[in-house]
């Protein structure tokens, strides 16, 4: 059986490329841990819906899961990679990935710590 070998943790000149660019679009730290959050908010409730069923579909084919919550026109996500103990490229790639499928969506760029906690 093969097994396939899950990403490492992102070093810090990774960081440096990576992580300001999605500061850029939305995206800031975690506090308390290794992980990137953005809050998006959409039109209504539908509108949030759909973008989550779309980006459930990209996540699966990255073998990469958001952790997300819903609240009406509100999709809160954090991203982080669990088998490498914090940030990897999966993680910078499903982000862009979901701000590819947001559509116009806002976000709430005070619900997020700065990125700079992270690099």
């Amino acid at each position: 059986m093969t097994q396939v070998q899950r990403p490492e943790k992102l070093g810090a000149d990774a960081r440096r490329d990576l992580l300001p660019p999605l500061a850029q679009t939305g995206w800031g730290s975690v506090d308390g841990r290794d992980a990137i959050r953005k809050v998006y908010r959409f039109k209504d409730f539908v509108e949030a819906f759909g973008f989550m069923s779309r980006v459930a579909l990209a996540a699966e084919k990255l073998d990469h899961h958001p952790e997300w919550r819903n609240v009406y026109r509100t999709v809160d996500v954090t991203l982080a990679t669990h088998d490498a103990g914090g940030l990897s490229i999966l993680d910078v790639h499903l982000a862009r990935r979901m701000d590819a499928l947001a559509h116009g969506a806002e976000h709430d760029q005070t619900a997020v710590s700065p990125m700079q906690a992270l690099l």
